[in-house]
């Protein structure tokens, strides 16, 4: 088809290993040489055998096939035009864009014939209607977290909603009406796509490259056929070959609300620096009081002659009181110990990252039951083990739960800037960690009606159900999805798309909970 349409074509084969599973294809590509370019330059259009849905794409690839004669009788573009066709929608995409960029896995992934400029714009068409469409669904969500610049997805509402009367839709949600709950309910669903960083289509391979892409899906059952949609993705190529540099002037970091309402970076987020600095401001608390007597003992307003105490006035207030010097010292800080347990657990989460970015497929379900069951006990058997082997004094727990918070507060704290969403709902989740142990001195001492058996009881209870391996089952339970599924694609995420999330879960907020639970244990 290529050939037949004057443009240069070549094939790249792939094969990538996940889950115990393997997933292998071929991609297709020709390239539209721009009469009035110099080859520095390129836009893409894509289309995928298989979309998201697994259902074929048939009226995506014919569109773009038959726009690959059309473009190519035009003698206006400044740009060249990659037309790639994948076998599927998430391996395919990521083994051509690691290609163009000389960043794929010899010899698993072919390396590509033909190459063009530097990448601006890529535009992914996906019908799988056998009828009329409605409307356009907008997928623009990238690996990650990350999102395609502002303008791009401006552009395509433009020339959808402006120029033809095409409706446009996002995150699902297919009938809008601008009110205040549908608007929340899609920066939620956008808020919660960016948090799980997962592919939501072939463009999500493109944005961590710092290239603009998004996907135009036809959804419902109307009035408009190929030759609407053929037009609009026309319109935006004509756009974009008139650009004369990058995106650049528009927001990279936003929550969309609607097609036309957007929520800017410099209202959303600093909820999540608080929440982060939260942690921070506790661990900074904590350690003031590690280098304090544990309990200090106030003495008379006065100073008696046999008095076998060294005491001190001190001023507060204009009160003068009169205390132990002793209590007035900083003590020397014991870091070491603190320190090495911090970093051993951190490093424990190492266990499960392997465990489920490796294992087959019929041992994914399995392992994550051996690992929610594992946490019931985990606290307890560790805190059991430093009871015996270490001494564990009242400083060094005070430091130890102050490491713990600084180390998650300056992680969120740079997630914030990467990818909001997820650092604001592990933020969230983690906030109980901030409120456990030993209460301040002087609560103690004025409030005697919670007992400190009862906080730690109550302290164990909520972090138990608040743990990662629950809460990833009572989200399961929630979306009504298959745990060998979810399983599956996040290994697949981690081994092909380079997905981190999971570092996050297992490498802090796992080792965070895990020391939480441990200081509020019984048996420490």
């Amino acid at each position: 088809m290529f050939k037949s349409a004057g443009l240069r074509s070549t094939k790249q084969s792939y094969e990538y290993h996940a889950a115990g599973q393997k997933y292998s294809g071929e991609n297709v590509y020709g390239i539209i040489r721009a009469p009035r370019g110099d080859a520095t330059e390129a836009l893409v259009l894509i289309a995928a055998w298989t979309n998201m849905d697994g259902k074929t794409n048939r009226g995506g690839v014919s569109l773009v096939l038959a726009l690959a004669k059309y473009f190519k009788r035009w003698s206006l573009w400044s740009k060249d035009i990659i037309i790639l066709i994948t076998s599927d929608s998430r391996a395919g995409p990521q083994a051509w864009v690691d290609a163009y960029h000389n960043e794929h896995s010899s010899p698993l992934v072919e390396p590509l014939q033909l190459k063009s400029g530097a990448l601006q714009g890529v535009i992914v068409v996906d019908n799988a209607l056998d009828h009329r469409f409605q409307s356009l669904h907008i997928v623009y969500d990238g690996i990650n977290g990350h999102l395609p610049n502002l303008d791009l997805f401006n552009t395509a509402v433009s020339v959808a909603t402006g120029q033809l009367g095409i409706g446009v839709s996002l995150q699902r949600m297919w009938k809008h009406e601008d009110s205040y709950r549908e608007r929340l309910q899609t920066m939620l669903r956008g808020m919660v796509s960016q948090g799980l960083g997962h592919s939501s289509g072939p463009h999500s391979s493109f944005i961590p490259y710092h290239v603009d892409a998004i996907t135009l899906q036809a959804v419902g059952e109307g009035w408009q056929d190929e030759m609407a949609m053929g037009r609009c993705v026309e319109s935006i190529f004509r756009s974009l070959n008139n650009l004369l540099e990058h995106f650049h002037q528009s927001f990279f970091f936003y929550l969309l609300m609607q097609a036309n309402r957007f929520v800017s970076i410099g209202t959303y987020l600093p909820s999540a620096m608080l929440v982060s600095i939260n942690f921070t401001i506790m661990a900074i608390a904590l350690w003031i009081r590690s280098g304090r007597s544990p309990a200090p003992r106030f003495a008379s307003t006065s100073i008696g002659k046999n008095n076998s105490l060294d005491m001190d006035s001190v001023r507060m207030t204009g009160t003068i009181t009169i205390v132990p010097k002793q209590d007035l010292k900083v003590l020397e800080r014991q870091l070491f110990m603190p320190m090495l347990l911090v970093f051993a657990l951190h490093s424990l989460g190492t266990i499960p990252l392997y465990l489920f970015n490796n294992a087959p497929q019929s041992q994914l379900i399995p392992s994550f039951t051996l690992v929610a069951i594992v946490n019931l006990f985990l606290p307890s058997v560790v805190a059991n083990l430093i009871k015996r082997q270490i001494p564990f004094t009242s400083q060094n727990r005070l430091l130890f739960q102050s490491f713990t918070l600084l180390t998650i507060g300056i992680f969120l704290a740079t997630l914030a800037t990467l990818n909001f969403s997820l650092s604001l709902f592990i933020g969230l989740l983690s906030t109980p960690l901030s409120f456990i142990g030993s209460p301040s001195p002087n609560a103690l001492r004025t409030i005697g009606i919670f007992p400190s058996k009862t906080r730690q009881l109550v302290s164990t209870l909520v972090l138990q159900l608040l743990s990662p391996t629950n809460i990833v089952l009572a989200v399961l339970i929630a979306w009504n999805a298959d745990a060998g599924d979810i399983l599956s694609q996040a290994a697949f995420g981690w081994n092909v798309n380079g997905l981190w999330t999971q570092v996050i879960v297992w490498c802090v907020w796992w080792p965070a909970w895990l020391a939480g639970s441990v200081l509020v244990s019984p048996l420490l």
